[in-house]
């Protein structure tokens, strides 16, 4: 088997053709992962014994004639998601007790069909953009382990970029799937809230949150959104349902873009991106414009967006920290963040949520006279390993808005956002642009992405040494 099964359609489309079988696809993921694990460290869990049980039962099923969209395809998940029979340790130390069930979104993916491989590395309860912790060492970027993938879905992403599994599912609670899309060479997709469940919980950190998909194209990362979207009973948000494979291939008429480098302003507001990016990023728009766009400069009106952010967020990690069985093994920020949250949790918490409709409203005027906007999705390239660690927790807080100002303001607001290969440094480290729209734009968000993708042909690019090229 080549590298012609090295894609989510493409495994799923050879299986049902009998080309190969699960159990050849999972022992093949099993493999890389293994050989990968020591330079990478992309999983928290490998299920390696299960994964084949269950590539075995696919088997079994597609030789009965049985067809489902992902079946026998082995993918992985992030470590925030509960699989049955695993902890969800969510990037903490400690002897979490392995879940009884499935999350709704991994219970969706395998009523698709899918093996589930493992599940992937995370920083503490998701709050940074890069995959280090002493509860499981430091995730690598494939394309030079100097640098980190990013976070928090760096070992969904480091994963996927290495060709180790096809696509992953991660989350995003302030751009935690779209800044390792970006810094891995990814499609990343944060869908609108609650598009893919987050059950058992009814909404997480208060909404900011959202289950999303990686992958390598654009059609990859449909197929798995459309396979892991839909509603627990129970879940607080139940947006319309899309089909997003069906999006992805059909063209997306001419579009009026909105061309934006401003950021939200924050008590620890970062920098201009650097001008690696902004190059990047202003080439893509040329690239749109040459595909018939109108792409003009203009910035969203944020406002004050940045106010209604940490009594969310913070209220969000202190009701996580309080699951951990041993909290004295917390990172030092971890417990900071949860005495903000305890500050915070009551009326500033209140008028945050309360805040949201006015917010969507004044952001989304812009909607009024753009269909998209674009902007980078992180300010700079990827951080080295380590440049965050020790740092005390206003200093992180002031890294991480200078290396990533653009993607939170979405999580806000529960809209969709895209993060799409932009280009690379001059290092040959991956860069990332949003496409961004509002309530419920996933399928022009997608025609638009797949056009883009068909005129940069991003997926040709590969890490160099990638189990999969």
């Amino acid at each position: 088997m080549g590298d012609e099964v090295s894609g989510l359609g493409e495994m799923a489309a050879a299986l049902a053709e009998g080309r190969v079988t699960s159990r050849e696809l999972t022992e093949r993921a099993l493999a890389r992962i293994a050989a990968a694990q020591p330079s990478l460290n992309a999983l928290r869990i490998v299920r390696a014994e299960a994964a084949l049980a269950e590539a075995g039962a696919a088997d079994l099923r597609l030789a009965r004639g049985e067809r489902l969209p992902l079946l026998g395809v082995p993918l992985a998940v992030k470590d925030d998601m509960d699989v049955a029979g695993e902890p969800t340790a969510f990037g903490c130390a400690g002897a979490f007790p392995p879940k009884p069930a499935d999350g709704e979104a991994v219970r969706r993916l395998r009523a698709a069909g899918a093996v589930v491989v493992g599940k992937t590395q995370t920083p503490e309860l998701g709050q940074w953009p890069f995959t280090e912790g002493p509860a499981f060492g430091d995730t690598r970027n494939p394309w030079d382990t100097a640098y980190t993938p990013g976070g928090s879905s760096g070992g969904s992403a480091a994963a996927v970029a290495a060709g180790l599994v096809p696509a992953a599912l991660g989350s995003d609670g302030a751009g935690s799937v779209r800044i390792p899309a970006a810094w891995t060479h990814l499609v990343g997709i944060k869908p609108q809230r609650g598009r893919i469940s987050t059950w058992p919980e009814p909404e997480a950190f208060h909404g900011l949150t959202v289950n999303g998909v990686l992958a390598r194209t654009v059609g990859d990362a449909a197929l798995l959104l459309d396979a892991a979207s839909g509603p627990a009973p129970g879940d607080l948000h139940r947006p319309a349902p899309v089909s997003a494979v069906e999006a992805a291939g059909r063209p997306p008429g001419r579009l009026r873009i909105a061309l934006s480098f401003g950021t939200a302003f924050t008590a620890t507001s970062g920098k201009s991106p650097d001008p690696v990016v902004r190059a990047a990023v202003e080439r893509l728009a040329g690239r749109l414009e040459a595909l018939g766009h109108e792409v003009v400069p203009e910035d969203p009106r944020y406002g004050p967006i940045g106010l209604t952010f940490a009594p969310r967020a913070t209220a969000g990690v202190r009701e996580l920290a309080q699951r951990a069985p041993d909290p004295s093994l917390l990172d030092p920020r971890t417990h900071g963040a949860a005495r903000t949250g305890r500050l915070l949790g009551g009326g500033a918490l209140r008028v945050s949520r309360w805040a949201e409709g006015a917010l969507r409203r004044r952001v989304g005027e812009l909607f009024g006279r753009f269909d998209v906007v674009l902007t980078p999705t992180t300010a700079t390239g990827p951080l080295r390993i380590g440049a965050l660690a020790g740092l005390g927790a206003l200093a992180t807080d002031r890294a991480m808005i200078a290396a990533c100002p653009y993607a939170w303001t979405w999580n806000v607001l529960g809209w969709p956002g895209i993060s799409v290969p932009a280009g690379f440094t001059p290092q040959g480290l991956p860069l990332g642009a949003q496409l961004l729209g509002p309530a419920d734009s996933e399928p022009r968000l997608l025609s638009l992405a797949a056009q883009l993708e068909a005129a940069e042909g991003w997926a040709a690019h590969w890490p160099p040494g990638a189990a999969a090229r």
